[in-house]
């Protein structure tokens, strides 16, 4: 019989009830260093007084109004970060697949308001992942999410992730932009070459073309700065965020320029929850921890620390993985075929530690953006405990 709850998910037999800054735990008492983050969104840890409290009070005062009214919440959240970002304008959703439909949504209208509608196609790449709707699905590509779904929507093309010459090729007069992620994270956690983002953003400039960029994982400090972009010292035209930005409170945001967000008028796109008072509370909480003077320098002094801690593991222990991908506090250790990534994963739990497959075998760890040094080291100390446990055996190595 199937249960109540629908099972659309492969979950482990974990169930916390608590938690507080990195540490998680669950309702038998057990305690884990949470270095998956709820797959990077729980991005200023768990109950973070400042968060907790802003959104106990504005819970307290409303929580829905619907966006038939003026919400002073999503105003200043929006100001806030055009002021911090390249965006001039800023529109808000629920959730990263949202924010990524609305962003392909403005693209394709911007090039119909001037004058060129059969320009609605965008350029993918091959290992994304942008969401689990039907538009987004085709705009990932990966055939195992799109079988059973009928036909795949159009408008999107794959090019293979860091290849320049096959995106040229790909350019049609049908083309309307350019959709990457600056790191693949569910693809397995792998960082575009800085080069790429700046000719990408060439490309678009010399054909007429928007870089619409999916931040989705990659933003909201992630990277060690506000945005992956910056890394490259590029602008895109528009751009999605979600994930961390509500520090796990469900927030989503499509950001973009002047020139696309124009376009989008009253009756063009919309929401019901998005923007609401409770979420853009949560939203503007996590920007005053992230905002805050040195925040982003200790992220990425701490990032630069778990890299090098990583490294250091993967050289250890040759027969299980092979080398070391990501970003910032965004790191993935690339697995030998031999050793799946779910069963490190299974041996990370029994070590007290909470970690995310990725693709292409990798095991991903995005822990909160307020870990610890300190904190890096004994989840170190976990991973390799986890590697010898995956570590084959004298007589498995003999069998091979």
């Amino acid at each position: 019989m199937i249960p109540a709850l629908m099972p659309t998910y492969n979950r482990a037999d974990l169930a916390f009830e608590r938690g507080e800054g990195a540490w998680m735990w669950t309702v038998d008492g057990r305690r884990f260093l949470d270095f998956g983050s709820g797959i990077a969104t729980s991005s200023i840890g768990h109950g973070h007084p400042h968060l907790v409290k802003a959104i106990a009070e504005q819970a307290a005062k409303v929580m829905h109004v619907s966006n038939l009214y003026r919400v002073p919440q999503a105003e200043e959240l929006a100001r806030r970060h055009v002021e911090a970002s390249f965006a001039d304008s800023v529109f808000f959703c629920n959730s990263g697949a949202e924010a990524n439909e609305g962003m392909v949504k403005a693209v394709r209208k911007y090039h119909a308001e001037n004058g060129q509608p059969e320009r609605f196609r965008m350029i993918c790449f091959e290992g994304a992942f942008h969401g689990r709707t039907l538009a987004m699905l085709a705009a990932t590509g990966n055939e195992k999410y799109l079988a059973g779904f009928g036909p795949p929507v159009q408008g999107f093309d794959h090019v293979p992730f860091g290849n320049m010459n096959a995106v040229r090729d790909a350019i049609t007069p049908e083309t309307a932009g350019i959709m990457i992620e600056p790191i693949q994270g569910e693809g397995g956690v792998r960082p575009a070459e800085l080069r790429f983002l700046r000719e990408l953003r060439a490309v678009c400039d010399e054909f007429g073309l928007l870089l619409a960029l999916d931040e989705v994982q990659t933003g909201m400090g992630r990277s060690g700065k506000l945005w992956a972009h910056q890394w490259a010292g590029i602008e895109p035209d528009v751009m999605s965020a979600a994930k961390g930005i509500g520090g796990g409170f469900p927030l989503g945001a499509i950001l973009a320029k002047e020139k696309v967000a124009q376009h989008l008028k009253p009756g063009t796109h919309g929401t019901t929850y998005g923007g609401g008072p409770l979420a853009c509370t949560a939203g503007n909480a996590v920007l005053d921890v992230v905002l805050a003077p040195g925040f982003l320098d200790q992220v990425d002094r701490v990032a630069r620390h778990l890299w090098r801690g990583f490294e250091v593991l993967a050289e250890r222990h040759p027969t299980v993985a092979e080398g070391v991908r990501g970003a910032g506090l965004l790191i993935g250790l690339q697995l030998r075929p031999g050793i799946a990534n779910t069963e490190m994963q299974a041996a990370c739990v029994a070590e007290g530690l909470l970690t995310v497959a990725a693709g292409q075998n990798v095991l991903r760890v995005a822990p909160p953006l307020i870990i610890t040094e300190a904190e890096v080291d004994q989840a170190l100390e976990m991973l390799d405990r986890a590697c010898r446990r995956m570590t084959p055996s004298a007589s498995q190595e003999a069998a091979k």
